[in-house]
C-alpha cells in the first residue's frame, strides 16, 4: 500500500525534476555501494558528446571564441579540443566524445533520413513509463481561473454591431 502512494507521488513530480531526482538518488547509490571506484568518470565525453550532436543539429549558428575565433557551430568541438590541447591535456577523452557524438548524430538524425532508413536508437518503454507524460484529454475544458488572465477572450459583443 505504501508503494503505491509513494509510487504517485513520484508520478505527479514534474518529468525535469523527476528525471534529475532519479539521476541524482541512482548516482549517490553508485557512489555508496562503490560501483564508480575503479571507473574513470567520463563527464568530459559525455560533455563535448552533447555538444557535438547540438553542433550538427544547429549548424548555422555563429559562435564566438574568447573573442579570438569566429566559426559557425559544426567547428566548436574541434575549437574545443584545440583549446584542450593548447592547455595542456589529453585530447583522447575529447576524441571519444566526438566519436560517440558523431555516431550517435548519425544514427539518431541520419541514418533515419535516408531511403530505407530506420530508428535503430528506441527510448526503453520502462524509461518512457516513468519519465513520459499522460496524454492531455482533449476535452478538457480548465476552469476560469486556470485560463490564461482569468477571463474568456473572445465571447464577448461585437463593436459597432
Amino acid at each position: 500500500m505504501a508503494y503505491q502512494s509513494l509510487r504517485l507521488e513520484y508520478l505527479q513530480i514534474p518529468p525535469v525534476s523527476r528525471a534529475y531526482t532519479t539521476a541524482c538518488v541512482l548516482t549517490t547509490a553508485a557512489v555508496l555501494f562503490g560501483l564508480f571506484v575503479s571507473l574513470v568518470f567520463l563527464g568530459q565525453a559525455f560533455t563535448i558528446m552533447l555538444v557535438y550532436v547540438w553542433s550538427r543539429r544547429n549548424p548555422y549558428v555563429r559562435m564566438n571564441f574568447f573573442g579570438l575565433l569566429n566559426f559557425q557551430a559544426p567547428f566548436l568541438p574541434w575549437v574545443l579540443m584545440g583549446f584542450s590541447l593548447l592547455l595542456g591535456n589529453s585530447i583522447i577523452v575529447d576524441l571519444l566524445g566526438i566519436a560517440v557524438g558523431h555516431i550517435y548524430f548519425f544514427l539518431e538524425d541520419v541514418f533515419p533520413n535516408q531511403p530505407g532508413g530506420i530508428r535503430i536508437l528506441k527510448t526503453p518503454s520502462i524509461l518512457k513509463a516513468i519519465f513520459d507524460t499522460p496524454d492531455e484529454d482533449p476535452n478538457y475544458n480548465p476552469l476560469p481561473e486556470e485560463r490564461p488572465g482569468g477571463f474568456a477572450w473572445g465571447e464577448g459583443q461585437r463593436l459597432g454591431g
